[in-house]
């Protein structure tokens, strides 16, 4: 049994997110979230993970990179991302299909028409199905931290963390002050919140190879970002609301959620849209104070925006009220679109 519980053994290889390949293509995963601004809008992207491994039948051959498979408003939505070695990653696939007959039947067909089978499958898991916090770090072995933080996460969630699924993600020690003990981001979702994701894809026997969540998936483009040996602070907003998290040296080191969203910032009555904008400026000022003062060892060298809908004129309010520069993000930048010119 294994130490999340015998539940563990109805997926073995799902919940692993923490440990990269440190072959060449370090950040060879980056899965694409849907389509942002003029090109591409929320963006997914898993490390190469370890522990058991799905055998395939020995006549299929299983394609390099991973492939995102993202059911959510009322469409499921394919993206095939790999990096060879010594070269940046391809996004070789992106599509979207409606959910016509539910989210299992569009499955089912997918796996048939789209082969995705041949491929290496993940997932994201969605808002309350899971949470992130930041403890820290307990002074035992590597092999029994994740049994140390579960005692301490119990005080924490409201679920039951003797069948949890858990992972633990360090803080680079380079970004914490002198004197301050090691800080770890722990991951955690209950057992039926990992069944309940994975079940469409169960009964539509599309081998899961990994779970993800969106704070590390965004932690994974923000490394492509990041400018050597300096933090970054990457702001995605979109019509569910915003997410800014601070990364340094390809790990995620902070996060922040909050209830705005493009759908605000975008409205029809002017007045609310300038309150809406005042709220998120000063939001953001906040954050980067905080961070600076949380983690004064790390630099941050820019923001980087990215908004779906695109919201006029943010780039412009946002940067002149920073005192960091703040960039509107451009994919087209790291990754490259071989299969798909219009998004080059």
């Amino acid at each position: 049994m294994s130490q999340e519980g015998e539940w563990a053994e109805f997926l073995p290889t799902t919940w692993n997110m923490t440990i990269r390949n440190i072959s060449p293509p370090i950040y060879a995963n980056i899965i694409v979230w849907r389509l942002v601004i003029e090109r591409l809008s929320r963006y997914i992207s898993t490390k190469r993970l370890q522990g058991k491994k799905i055998i395939p039948f020995p006549f299929t051959r299983r394609k390099s990179g991973w492939l995102a498979i993202i059911p959510q408003g009322g469409e499921v939505t394919l993206v095939h991302v790999v990096r060879e070695p010594n070269s940046r990653p391809e996004v070789r696939l992106l599509d979207s299909f409606a959910l016509e007959n539910g989210t299992h039947e569009a499955l089912q067909r997918l796996r048939v028409t789209r082969q995705l089978k041949s491929y290496v499958c993940t997932t994201l898991m969605g808002e309350g199905e899971y949470t992130v916090s930041q403890l820290e770090a307990p002074p035992v072995p590597a092999e029994e931290r994740k049994e140390a933080l579960r005692w301490v996460l119990k005080e924490i969630v409201s679920y039951q963390v003797d069948s949890a699924c858990i992972d633990v993600l360090d803080i680079p020690r380079a970004g914490l002050p002198p004197g301050r003990a090691a800080s770890v981001l722990v991951v955690s979702a209950a057992e039926q919140a990992v069944r309940a994701r994975v079940r469409a894809f169960e009964e539509a026997r599309i081998p899961l190879e990994a779970l993800d969540i969106p704070e590390l998936a965004q932690r994974n483009v923000a490394a492509l970002l990041e400018d050597e040996n300096r933090g970054l602070a990457f702001l995605r907003i979109d019509e569910t609301g915003m997410m800014l998290t601070l990364t340094f040296q390809g790990e995620l080191v902070a996060v922040r959620r909050g209830e705005i969203n493009s759908g605000q910032l975008n409205g029809r009555d002017a007045d609310q849209r300038a309150l809406v904008q005042e709220r998120l400026v000063l939001e953001l000022q906040r954050s980067l104070d905080n961070f600076d003062r949380q983690y004064s060892q790390i630099p941050i060298s820019k923001v980087i925006l990215a908004s779906h809908p695109q919201v006029g004129n943010l780039v412009s309010e946002l940067g002149e009220n920073i005192y960091v520069p703040l960039k509107e993000m451009d994919l087209s930048s790291v990754l490259d679109f071989p299969a798909m010119p219009e998004l080059r």
